[in-house]
């Protein structure tokens, strides 16, 4: 199965944007009865058989199953006969709401992420029509489930070959949204390595190095909104809450945001195109994106958002057939690309690398993006072969195992990437 998802601006009634608000709202109170049953369930069975708790007791019988999504829904449907304000909710779209409490769930025990929680009134902001009919899609329109017919900006035309799936509706600061999946029974390989290498380091100086020696600067985009930013927020703190001036100047805050992300996404989505221009494989370093956000210098680095730049460029070189990979980020900036010389610990102030052992010298940046290529190369079983312009191509080798130790070859290459040690 191949999967794309489509968006567009819907341009709704005021009708319309009243159910959407309406439904949204419904959303959340079954979000947050669905998690509080489930909390109430494990805290009584964290208390204590010999004692009671001092701060406050869960009576629930022993032979009350956990609360999981299964039965959740079976509630639910009890629920929906008994209110009206549920029934006018179409049901696909309430369970997809407990569907997303239990990834809550299985995140926070999978993937070591906090436990879920409440959302306030205002905080749900997107549901989901898992099931559509068909004849869908009109001339700029789109028939949804319990709602009709619903008018939207259609920037692009959607393929006839593949079928609407899902559609997830979505409220912005700049209006509503709808995000239409859309599948293909194929299966598309995944790019294999060929052509030229390209070898990425990513900076806050310099927001990209490439092993070729094009650097770019660090657009800030946050950074340099922040003086706006700061007079928005002024001007709510000096409205009286709930009023409809608060809200407008919240609104105003909220676009604001949205403006910054959009220019960071279209940079990125832009500069991966171009990366991807005239090259066959990417190398980027596998970052610990979490522990730089949480560091000194977190607000730049969020700033500069380097998990969403390695997502789009990967989702780029699938879509132009270029292979994408990330290889070990330890100590790039601290070994020789020329003699595999390791240089030691450098501080950040120092931006020239230079080898005590061979006479390398190079910008760091791209001295760093050369040891990543070579990493990348070694990992799809490429060697290295370093041009006189200073440039660096990958020659393929082949996948068997050599009788040479390393050492006794010709290669001048490291340890960790010589190809005597490929098997």
């Amino acid at each position: 199965m191949f999967h794309l998802t489509y968006e567009f601006k819907l341009k709704p009634t005021r009708a319309q944007i009243a159910i959407f608000e309406d439904w949204l709202e419904q959303c959340r109170r079954v979000y947050n009865y669905a998690l509080a049953e489930r909390k109430d369930w494990i805290k009584s069975r964290s208390c204590r058989i010999n004692a009671c708790s001092l701060h406050s007791e869960y009576i629930i019988p022993a032979d009350t199953p956990r609360p999981t999504y299964v039965n959740q829904c079976k509630s639910l449907t009890k629920a929906r006969a008994k209110y009206p304000e549920l029934r006018a909710v179409e049901v696909h779209v309430l369970q997809r709401t407990l569907k997303r409490l239990e990834q809550a769930f299985v995140a926070m025990w999978e993937r070591k992420l906090g436990f879920p929680r409440f959302k306030k009134p205002g905080r749900m902001r997107s549901f989901v029509f898992s099931q559509l009919g068909v004849n869908l899609i009109g001339r700029e329109r789109i028939k949804l489930p319990k709602i009709g017919w619903v008018k939207f900006r259609q920037s692009r035309e959607i393929p006839d070959s593949g079928t609407v799936k899902q559609a997830h509706i979505v409220k912005r600061a700049s209006g509503w949204y709808v995000l239409l999946i859309v599948q293909w029974n194929v299966d598309v390989p995944q790019p294999i390595p060929h052509g030229e290498a390209l070898g990425i380091d990513v900076g806050l100086i310099s927001f990209i190095a490439t092993s070729n020696g094009l650097m770019l600067k660090r657009p800030r985009f946050f950074v340099d909104a922040q003086r706006k930013l700061k007079l928005l927020q002024k001007r709510v703190t000096k409205k009286r809450i709930g009023s409809n001036n608060w809200h407008k100047a919240q609104k105003k805050v909220a676009k604001f945001h949205e403006y910054i992300a959009n220019c960071r996404r279209d940079w990125h989505f832009k500069l991966s195109h171009q990366i991807c221009n005239d090259v066959g494989m990417v190398f980027v370093e596998d970052l610990n994106l979490v522990g730089l956000s949480r560091g000194i210098l977190g607000k730049h680095c969020l700033d500069a958002g380097f998990g969403q730049f390695f997502n789009i460029l990967e989702q780029v070189c699938f879509k132009r057939g270029v292979y994408f990979q990330k290889v070990n980020s330890h100590k790039t900036s601290q070994i020789c690309p020329s003699c595999g010389f390791e240089t030691g610990k450098k501080e950040l102030s120092e931006r020239t690398h230079f080898c005590s052992n061979c006479s390398y010298t190079a910008d760091r940046d791209i001295a760093a993006a050369q040891v990543v290529l070579q990493r990348g190369l070694a990992a799809v079983g490429h060697t290295v072969k370093k041009l006189a312009e200073g440039k660096f191509i990958g020659i393929p080798v082949k996948q068997e195992p050599s009788s040479l130790k390393h050492g006794e070859c010709q290669c001048t290459r490291p340890t960790w990437s010589c190809h005597s040690l490929r098997i």
